[in-house]
């Protein structure tokens, strides 16, 4: 499907394709061993879409084989980055509302790699958009500022680091940091692996502006499409299963639905966004999932 689309063309790409051996009733699962090679054709296709000045997100998590955890993550990291990426930065998605668990020998999954990569180091990047409160701390800590808060203060154990607390004083906002404290998805029963909706919506925010086009390329119920068009994204989705395309559909307010055929023209016109679901055919997207 992605072939029908010219180069250069996306300024976000943020999915969460299906994980080894994971969603098998859904998608029919990916052996671990074989995951890089599967993985990798489909990531050509995202380079050669996606933007010089654009991102890739990819949530992924690596699974536990025989005990031990599988590298596949890792090996895919390393084979993305001969194939032209650039491994940017790593976040971490905490699963605040984790329910309890454990193994005999490990603790329950808490958190998920979302993986970003770009093309180059000069990529578009929002951070004012992003930025959160700066909390009770500063009520307390900033109202009585010591001699050492007012100029810059290096670290006393010799790391190199260093801080100029009085930056902050009068300041509503600050940056985050690269964890994100967001709960999962409990509204979704129809879709075996469901976003939350403030996890793409963090991205989009992030790394795209007004008009953008993004791209979810293993869509699922359509929650990327859904928070993109909620902030006045152009977005394309794409899923190999027609009943998760129904559901996507059903969360845009779509200017053009595309079901297996041809993509005809594009743009924005007077501010109305586009907003298209597709059903891959299995020659162009064999595997699918999405959030």
């Amino acid at each position: 499907m992605l072939q029908h689309y010219p180069d250069n063309f996306f300024d976000l790409i943020v999915t969460s394709p299906p994980y080894a051996d994971c969603r098998a009733k859904s998608y029919g699962g990916i052996s671990p061993d074989n995951y890089v090679q599967w993985f990798l054709p489909r990531s050509k296709q995202f380079l050669r879409v996606l933007k010089p000045t654009g991102t890739f997100i990819l949530n992924i998590k690596e699974k536990v084989v025989d005990g031990e955890r599988h590298t596949y993550v890792i090996e895919l990291i390393l084979e993305l980055r001969r194939q032209g990426w650039l491994w940017t930065e790593e976040f971490i998605w905490h699963k605040k509302n984790c329910h309890p668990g454990k193994w005999p020998n490990r603790f329950r999954d808490a958190w998920e790699r979302c993986l970003q990569f770009n093309k180059t180091r000069k990529f578009h990047m929002y951070q004012e958009a992003v930025m959160v409160p700066m909390g009770d701390w500063s009520k307390t800590r900033l109202k009585h500022l010591g001699q050492n808060d007012v100029i810059r203060f290096n670290s006393q154990v010799g790391s190199g680091f260093g801080k100029n607390i009085a930056n902050w004083v009068g300041r509503e906002k600050a940056y985050p940091s690269n964890v994100l404290h967001l709960a999962t998805e409990t509204g979704n029963r129809n879709h075996s692996a469901t976003f939350p909706q403030d996890l793409p919506e963090w991205f989009i925010k992030l790394f795209t502006k007004e008009d953008d086009w993004v791209l979810d390329p293993f869509v699922g119920c359509g929650t990327v499409c859904e928070m993109a068009q909620k902030l006045g994204r152009n977005c394309v989705g794409i899923d190999i299963l027609e009943e998760y395309v129904t559901l996507a559909r059903e969360k845009v307010k779509e200017k053009e639905t595309l079901l297996c055929e041809t993509v005809g023209e594009y743009g924005t016109n007077n501010k109305k966004r586009n907003s298209r679901v597709h059903r891959a055919q299995h020659s162009a997207v064999s595997q699918a999932k999405a959030r």
